[in-house]
This record gives C-alpha cells, structure tokens and sequence, in this order.
C-alpha cells in the first residue's frame, strides 16, 4: 500500500475512485432521479469517471509534492459541490444552479432551515476526504520532487473526455436532444451527472446572458402573435363587475391543496378555509384544479407569475437575476388604468428576494417590510413575523391605504422546516417521525386561524364587504423526499405522477356583488391569475404580453404547464416523459396526435416566456397608446421616522 501511494499516479487513482464511488451512491440514495432502465442505470454510476479524471488529472500537472496537495484540494471542492446539492436537494427537489449562487443575500434569512436539512449520517461524505489527508501525509516523504513528464496527465484529462464522449453518446441513444430542449434539471444530473450539469449550466448560462445584448425590436413579434392568438375573451357577465373595488390577495405560504378538508387525530388541520371552500354563503369560487408552476424561485415565483403572467425562469429566480428588466405588472396597468395604489406587506427583510429593487419594475407604491412590524423574539420565528401579528399589525396600514387600493399580504409562518411555539400550536403534530411533515400541520392550523383573525378584522373596518379578495397556495410545502411520511399519510403510493397531482395549491376569489361559483373543477395554474382580475376590472388583457387565460372565460385553455415541461389537462397529463390518463392515473403507452402536439405546445410556450427575460423584450413593446414605462426612481422603500 505505501508503495502504491508512493506514487502520484496511485495517490490520484485512490482519489479518482474515492469520489466516483461517492457520487454514484449520493445519487442512489440522496437524489431521487427515477432511474427506468438498465441504461440509465449504468450510466448515473458511469457518469461521474469523465469529471473526476479531467478535474483531478489537472493537478498533476503540479510539481512534486505539490501535486498530491491540489488533488486534495480539487477532491474537496468537487465533494463541495456535491455536498451542497445534497442540502439543497432536500428541500428543493432541484439542483443548484449558477443564478441561485447570486441569490446569497437571502441566506441570513435561512439559517434555521438550512440546519434542518443536514442530518448525522452526512459525516459519511467527509471520510474518503479525511482518508486522503492521511495518506497524503503518510506518503508525502517518499514522493519524488520532480514534476511529472505532462504526457501522462495529458492523457489521463483525454481519457476523461473520451469517457465524456462514450457518455453523452449513450445518454443522447436513451435521451435524443437531451442538452437541446429539456427543462427538467433531473435529466442531466442522471446521464451527465452533477458535475457536468455545472458546466452545461455555466455554458447555458453566458448564452443567456449575451441574448439583451442582442436583442431587438423584431423579437417581441412571435411572442405577440402566440399570447393574441392564446387570449380567451372575458366573460360578459362579469367583464367590470369589479371596477373600482379594493383588491386584496392573501399568500398562504407552502400551502398545498391537500390540506383542504383533511383530519389529523379526528380534527380538520383547517377548519376556517374549509369554511370558505364550503361557503354557505356563496361569497368564493374555489379552483379544486389550480396548479402553483414555480421552479428554483418558489415563492419569488409564484409572485413573479401572479403578477406578470410570465413563466419564472428554469434557473434561480427572475426576482434576482432579471431585476433590472422593463416589466408591465398587474400593479403598474391597474394604476395606469384605473388609479390603483399598491403595497405589499411581509415580514421580512425587504431585500430578500431582491423585493425592494424588482417592485419598483412593477410600480408597487409601497412596501411594508419588517422595518414597519414589531420584530420582538417572541413575534419572531423562522423566516420571520409570525401571521397573527402580522395580520393585526397591517391592518392600520392597510386601512390608511388610498382607494381603490391593490394589497399584497404574504405570510410566512407555515414554511419550511415548519417551526411552532408551543404556546401557539393548537393541534397536535403527526406522528410520521418525519419532523418537517410533522410540524407541518400544525404551523397550517396556525395559519388557518391567522386567516380567520385577518377576516374578521376586514369585516370590523368595513373593507371586507366592498374589496375583492384572492387567496392562494404559493407553491409545495413537502418535497418529493418526503414521500414515505407522505404516502403514510395519505395512504396511497407517491408515485412520480401522484406527485404532480400534489402540486395543487389553493386558489379562491371573492367579488363583490356577485355570487360565488362554488367548487369549479376547471384546470388552471397561477399563470391565468393576472387576465382573470383585469377582465373582472375591466381592462382587456389583450393588449398586454401574457401567457395565461381568463378562467371565468368559455375560452379559457384549459392545459397547465409546468415548468419543467411536464403539463396537466383534464384528459390527459405528462409527467417525467410518460403520459397518463388524467383520470385514472394510468399511463398511456401510445400518445395521440393530440398529446404530442400539446407537448410541443408546452415547450414552446416556455421557450417563449424565457426569450421575453433573457432578452428584456418588453422594453421593445408598448401595450397601447396612454402607456407609459415604469420609471423606477419614483419609487423608494424607506421608512419615515
């Protein structure tokens, strides 16, 4: 053994296979990659040799002693990375991209989650790295001080890259067109691995970055065509009905449809949106079919589709990385249409999310962040301010607020890892010994009745009556690696297809005057939520760039993308490659004319979205003659002592 690590080339080949075999077993067990054939499964454990002996073969170009020390290094950095995909996968079921490394601001705000996501058994990923160190140190003495002759490293790096080769060549037989049009970050982690998803990504990366650049007026044309030829007339019914009223939409954070009607130990986890689902009165209409379609960015996401119409993009977050674009948001038309003033309220750091720069791209008036909450230890938990206070707090803002007014309440408490005060858990945890799903329907509970509190303030100061008032599921709350506390608890199989059913998310509208439509059953997603309000206002969406449709429209398309390419419809669904029967959940082995072109539909929508933000095109398209562009220096979020 000593003589073997006596040598460069033995303490290399330790090295290569230490972090190849490490790889492939966090892919087995860390990542849940839907391996579906033998191909597959050769190469997720063939993938990760190219990376470890082009990186690693770099260091023997160093001399002596030094060589063994730069493999040391480069095997760290790659555990590194791998490492933190391990954490970041926990949650996000996703892999960490370049952009969502710009997104570090916001991780002072995620210290309690990010410790909640490490567990004991990661001390493991650490041994061949402590190994390593040890035979370094142990064999370093009898290491020759000469460099070695760069024939060797040279073909150790092209044995790399002729692995690479054999590699994308097997993954493009099972995978056709898999580095030109896929969406699904999942696909390159399992036939290229996660490092060489890295460099794809980084390469993805510049060509995005060079499309502003450019860019120009010719490129906004098949985007306008497609979204005209989308638009779904307004209901004539209830085309204005809501002219004039308060707008009022509330972010019910991480939560997820199933949660609607559900009982732990005998009890509904949330008693008073049950009561909204079930109005007597007949004041909301429920989608039971509402989809959330946020990626990396999750509750940036589901503000930036609300808002824009828009996809988020298949990397990081649009909040962050396309802050800076022109934008013409629901709070920018209402105001220029109708007068609309706007704010939103969170209890958090305005710069999360990059928040206090993107609003002023959407014309939002204000923005009540923490500065304007009592942020106390006892008021404070998690991400934040818990709902109750933050709900009692707002109200005199909100009731200050000119009308007609557009408000945006975003709570925060119901997030993962889902952490509760004692004194303010009403409901006893479950019992999966899964603590995130756990604690999880007790910060639901807590929600619930911050929900029922802020209502009846409304009613108390006389807004509830004359406002229209939207409530909505961000995005998931438990992730797909969750699923055995989760098929625990529903009782059924998590299969990839019953996890994309899981996506629902609540969606329910009030509007005054007009009577509720009960449970609907149609199919939409958050992207149809910004034409349904103008057209209940009174504004044609028509003359606007967005990719949704009215769903109280005949015309409403009914198919819900997501934003990895997979997509639902009332008849028929895909999912991870494969179509169902929407209905019964089975899959259909030989897809129709009609599913295939539905597919390219999908694909080409998100296409599109995303050449309108890596090319900033709105700054090319005026809506209509009295627009006017969003100047974002009238806009500046400080408080006034």
């Amino acid at each position: 053994m000593k003589n073997v690590m006596s040598s460069k080339i033995g303490f290399f080949t330790v090295a290569v296979l230490a972090i190849w075999l490490k790889s492939y077993l966090i892919y087995l067990y860390e990542f849940n990659l839907d391996i579906q054939n033998s191909m597959q499964q050769f190469l997720l454990f063939f993938n990760p040799l190219s990376s470890a002996l082009i990186l690693l073969g770099i260091a023997l170009f160093a001399k002596g002693r030094k060589a063994g020390l730069f493999v040391i290094i480069l095997h760290g950095l790659m555990s590194f990375l791998l490492y933190a995909n391990v954490v970041f996968y926990r949650f996000n079921t996703d892999f960490i991209t370049i952009p969502t490394l710009t997104q570090t601001s916001n991780f002072g705000s995620l210290g309690g989650s990010i410790a909640s996501l490490v567990a004991w058994h990661d001390l493991l990923y650490l041994v061949d790295i402590v190994l390593l160190v040890a035979m370094y140190i142990w064999a370093k003495p009898n290491w020759s001080p000469m460099r070695m002759q760069k024939r060797k490293p040279m073909l150790i790096i092209m044995a790399g890259m002729l692995a690479f080769v054999v590699n994308l060549s097997l993954a493009e037989a099972d995978r056709p067109q898999l580095l030109e049009r896929t969406f699904d970050r999942n696909y390159i982690v399992k036939y290229l691995g996660a490092y060489n998803f890295t460099v794809y990504d980084a390469i993805q990366n510049v060509k995005t970055s060079t499309q502003r650049v450019l860019a120009d007026s010719s490129d906004i044309t098949e985007v306008e065509n497609y979204t005209k030829n989308k638009y779904a007339e307004p209901n004539e019914d209830l085309f204005g009905v809501g002219e004039g009223k308060n707008v009022i939409k509330i972010h019910l954070e991480s939560f997820q449809s199933f949660l609607i009607d559900y009982k732990l130990h005998g009890e509904e986890v949330t008693p008073f949106i049950n009561s909204l689902v079930h109005d007597q009165s007949k004041d909301f209409t429920y989608y039971e079919n509402f989809f959330h379609q946020t990626e990396q960015g999750k509750t940036a996401d589901a503000e930036f589709i609300m808002d824009n119409s828009m996809y988020g993009l298949p990397q990081g977050a649009a909040f962050v990385t396309k802050g800076n674009n022109t934008y013409q948001a629901l709070p920018a038309i209402m105001k220029q249409q109708q007068g609309y003033t706007s704010a939103v309220f969170h209890g958090d750091n305005k710069s999360f999310w990059n928040r206090d720069q993107i609003y002023k791209s959407f014309a939002i008036d204000e923005f009540y962040d923490s500065a304007y909450y009592n942020m106390s230890e006892e008021q404070v938990i998690g991400y934040g301010l818990k709902d109750k206070p933050f709900f009692k707090e707002s109200m005199p803002y909100l009731e200050s607020m000119s009308e007609p007014f557009y408000a945006h309440m975003m709570t925060l408490t119901h997030h993962h890892p889902y952490l509760i005060d004692e004194e303010d858990a009403t409901i006893a945890p479950a019992e999966t010994g899964d603590g995130s799903v756990d604690r999880y329907f007790q910060t639901a509970r807590y929600l619930d009745e911050s929900l029922e509190q802020f209502f009846n303030d409304l009613k108390e100061s006389g807004l509830y009556e004359d406002s229209i008032i939207m409530i909505y599921g961000d995005h998931y709350g438990i992730s797909q690696n969750h699923n055995r506390a989760m098929q625990e608890l529903l009782g059924e199989e998590i299969t990839p297809y019953k996890s994309a059913q899981l996506q629902r998310v609540p969606y329910m509208i009030k509007v005054p005057g007009v009577d509720g439509k009960g449970t609907v059953d149609d199919y939409a997603g958050q992207m149809d939520v910004m034409p349904t309000l103008l057209h209940l206002l009174g504004i044609d969406a028509q003359d606007y760039i967005q990719f949704g449709t009215d769903m109280f429209s005949e015309g409403h398309k009914e198919f819900v993308p997501f934003r990895n390419g997979d997509f639902m419809t009332p008849e028929y669904s895909k999912v991870a490659g494969v179509f169902y029967d929407t209905e019964t959940g089975e899959a259909i082995e030989n897809p129709t004319k009609e599913m295939q072109e539905m597919d390219e539909t999908v694909k080409r929508e998100l296409e599109l979205s995303d050449t309108v933000l890596y090319g900033d095109l709105l700054r090319f398209y005026t809506p209509n003659d009295e627009w006017e562009p969003v100047d974002t220096s009238n806009y500046r979020y400080e408080k006034e002592e």
